[in-house]
């Protein structure tokens, strides 16, 4: 299960056949990192890479085919970069033999950064011991991010019964699947998502998105928002100022058409700039204003009265 997993169709009728690509390993031969890695006394040092290596005959946690830390530590964290935010299906985590007390408790985020508090929670132990942990542990993980990383801590004791007191990292092997080719999904990745999904991204098994695209809402993202509301979630209002008040795009918020007296802007969010009124702010207050240029922004009133000589509510009437 370390690289692709190909399935072959064949239709005898036309006699064609065709290899449908499935889940791949995202993580093998990424980079990797480690927050502490135990080297031996001959110098052999048991590095982060070494859990996707592809290795993991041997799961002794000196067999040199595991990623491995130092002993004594209260908190533990390895992490692999998948080169770019992937769609993730679910990770296999093969721990080193025999000391499974060491790994009980730990955690599996999925970031965008390094940072595991930037990301999602995709898994917890608080229900493995020593005698039910598997190996391979298989964690579904519906969630999308570029790290996956590996946590664990003794920091709050009392531990639960038979937990090591320590934290320890003897990961053999982590693998990291899903469909080779993003926005696919279905049993042989071979079904496009929803149109609308965001970034592309849907659920490996059953194609509902992970989010929606602005504008449109819904499992698999194929409705449009209702009237009156528009962007992500549909969670945005239109503008009142609108000249269709509360009509706007689903996707932007821009106002179909145009602005209501006095406003302007795509959304119509912005008050006539000094010395304009109207619809779209595109009409010039008068010079002859009581100050010139000065108006009411919707209407083009003149505030102040008008210049001597000159009369009407814009004050663009002369006098006799």
């Amino acid at each position: 299960m370390t690289g692709m997993v190909f399935v072959f169709y064949c239709n005898w009728a036309v006699l064609l056949c065709l290899s449908v690509q499935a889940y791949e390993n995202l993580a093998l031969h990424q980079p990797a990192w480690q927050s502490n890695t135990w080297e031996s006394d001959t110098g052999v040092s048991y590095t982060a890479d070494l859990a996707v290596d592809g290795q993991y005959t041997d799961l002794a946690w000196d067999g040199g085919q595991c990623a491995v830390s130092d002993g004594g530590l209260t908190t533990v964290e390895w992490w692999v970069d998948l080169i770019g935010v992937k769609n993730i299906h679910h990770v296999f985590i093969r721990h080193a033999y025999k000391y499974s007390g060491f790994f009980l408790g730990f955690s599996v985020y999925i970031s965008n950064t390094t940072n595991k508090e930037d990301g999602v929670l995709c898994f917890r132990d608080t229900n493995y011991t020593r005698a039910t942990i598997p190996n391979p542990v298989n964690i579904s993980c519906p969630y999308h991010g570029r790290y996956v990383i590996y946590y664990n801590n003794r920091t709050h004791p009392p531990f639960p019964e038979r937990y090591s007191y320590h934290a320890f990292i003897g990961l053999c092997e982590v693998e990291v699947y899903d469909c080779p080719s993003p926005g696919y999904y279905g049993e042989n990745c071979s079904t496009e998502c929803p149109q609308n999904c965001q970034d592309g991204y849907c659920d490996s098994e059953e194609g509902t998105c992970l989010a929606c695209k602005p504008g449109f809402i819904g499992p698999r993202c194929d409705l449009e928002c209702s009237a009156g509301v528009f962007g992500k979630d549909c969670a945005e209002n239109c503008s009142v100022t609108c000249r269709d008040p509360g009509v706007c795009g689903k996707v932007t918020g821009h106002c179909n058409g145009s602005c209501l007296p006095g406003w302007e802007g795509d959304t119509c969010d912005n008050e006539c700039s000094k010395g304009f009124y109207g619809v779209n702010c595109v009409e010039n207050c008068s010079m002859t204003c009581g100050i010139p240029g000065n108006c009411d922004r919707i209407a083009g009133y003149c505030n102040g009265g008008c210049q001597r000589g000159w009369t009407g509510v814009r004050c663009k009437e002369g006098k006799g």
